[in-house]
């Protein structure tokens, strides 16, 4: 069986991690695996939108896999480390807008997959969080970065320092999910966006993406200077002009990501 599987509909790529048996850890397999498909997915023009999914019911990832960590080396941590933190960068470094679908448990490493996603949505009730301090680690695969630029550093100190593990409602009112929903109505929400998403022209929505994520990083003067570049490779596109001759004709535009 396929550690992870992918496949793609209507322009939108479906990335399931499929381990449901061990609530989609994370072992070197998967993860070398899941890089070779975020490799493909980045180069692939058919590809507008990507949802990151876990198999089962149970867990969308409940982060490494424990149970190899056991039988590792410290040179084959420091390795199994290094992967998951380039896979995620990788993932967060996507051109296409990313959804982090959360059909259940969220912890650790299945967090940080979540948290390099561009966009989270989640079942009701089930829980997520940074717990690692809870087992004498930190936060290794991007989880100290992208959760308090997400939601400001005192809050997100308070979590990693505790462990605490959050409802889906909780995480909510933090600001970490874009919203929560009943387990039959995940698919379809994350669908939604992404189709809602898929009717723009292709090297816009990623331009605005580059535009949004780069400017977080830098004062405004030099966002204002990162949106300029942006908008620029998008004055040449077929889709601009594409644009403009279905407003004149009343008509929806038609874009090929050209």
């Amino acid at each position: 069986m396929a550690v992870v599987t992918y496949e793609v509909k209507n322009h939108v790529g479906y990335v399931t991690l499929n381990r449901p048996d061990v609530l989609n850890c994370f072992n070197y397999e998967t993860l070398s695996v899941l890089q070779g498909i975020i490799d493909d997915i980045y180069t692939d023009k058919n590809v507008r939108v990507v949802i990151f999914m876990g198999a089962g019911e149970k867990a969308f990832s409940a982060g490494a896999d424990l149970k190899e960590r056991r039988s590792l080396s410290e040179g084959e941590v420091k390795r199994n480390v290094k992967k998951i933190r380039e896979v995620f960068s990788s993932v967060e470094a996507l051109p296409q807008p990313t959804i982090a679908a959360i059909n259940g448990y969220a912890f650790g490493g299945g967090f940080e997959l979540a948290l390099a996603c561009d966009f989270r949505y989640a079942v009701e009730g089930t829980k997520m969080g940074l717990t690692e301090t809870s087992l004498g680690i930190i936060p290794g695969a991007g989880g100290t970065q992208r959760l308090p630029r997400l939601i400001g550093s005192a809050k997100a100190l308070e979590l990693v320092l505790t462990a605490r593990k959050l409802t889906s409602e909780e995480a909510l009112d933090y600001g970490i999910l874009n919203g929560v929903v009943k387990s039959e109505d995940l698919l379809s929400k994350c669908e939604d966006l992404s189709f809602e998403i898929c009717k723009n022209a292709p090297v816009a929505v990623q331009q605005a993406k580059f535009a949004v994520r780069e400017g977080m990083n830098v004062d405004r003067h030099t966002g204002m200077a990162i949106e300029s570049k942006a908008y620029e490779v998008t004055i040449p596109t077929k889709d601009r002009l594409e644009a403009l001759d279905a407003f004149a004709e009343k008509r929806k535009p038609e874009f090929k990501g050209e």
